[in-house]
């Protein structure tokens, strides 16, 4: 390079010129092997979801079905402890249509023991909401199980009492909504402006529909059960 630099300088002074091929300052480009580049392919398409088979469907309804038949048990059973110990409270409270002076309560003679007729009935209470947890998650499993054989459908036997089954879980979801209702204005009447001395007839009306519904509750849950057992 300092060569050509005095070869540049001098050229004018002796009268001369100088050509200098551009190829010549170019630097040489590096050659570079296609095996040494790195081709990195991405796919955007992430396809279709695989849909379940029938099998997979008959699989997990078998599967549901069988945890749904345990809590429908479950449920039948804590629905008659609840139901026995409605009618255990509402004795105690008003008898069999009993005034407000010859009730048990009153009278010194609730069973098991006078700490039934003041306070909230704790042991009825917690019962109610146990069984009430049961029921819902019972009902809301025999919403999780798939149909693709449609059982459900057709005319025959087993066809119809499925279907008359998944029609009695509408009335005990609606008996048991109503009971929580007035089990809540029952139990809490002085939040409704409602108490004993005053409003005992009302009160009474209250527990007795709340028991009635307790029947007619026990009886869809158990006619469901016996549609599908027997």
């Amino acid at each position: 390079m300092a060569t050509l630099t005095a070869l540049m300088l001098a050229t004018p002074l002796f009268g001369l010129s100088l050509q200098i091929d551009a190829a010549m300052l170019e630097a040489p480009s590096a050659a570079i092997e296609p095996s040494v580049l790195l081709a990195v392919e991405v796919s955007t398409d992430l396809g279709e979801p695989s849909q379940p088979t029938t099998a997979d469907l008959v699989r997990k309804r078998n599967k549901i079905k069988r945890i749904h038949k345990i809590f429908g048990l479950a449920t039948w059973a804590l629905t008659t402890v609840t139901v026995a110990s409605g009618m255990v409270q509402y004795y105690n409270q008003y008898g069999w249509f009993q005034s407000q002076s010859t009730n048990p309560c009153v009278q010194g003679t609730a069973w098991p023991n006078q700490d039934q007729c003041s306070g909230a009935p704790t042991g009825h209470l917690a019962l109610s909401a146990t069984t009430a947890a049961v029921f819902f998650t019972t009902w809301g499993l025999s919403f999780a199980m798939p149909d693709p054989l449609g059982v459900s459908e057709g005319d025959s036997q087993f066809a119809r009492r499925l279907r008359a089954h998944k029609i009695l879980r509408w009335v005990t979801f609606a008996g048991f909504v109503a009971q929580i209702a007035l089990g809540v204005v029952a139990a809490n009447s002085e939040w409704f402006g409602l108490d004993r001395a005053n409003n005992y007839k009302t009160l009474r009306a209250i527990a007795t529909a709340h028991l009635t519904v307790g029947w007619v509750t026990w009886g869809a849950l158990t006619a469901q059960g016996a549609l599908m057992i027997f």
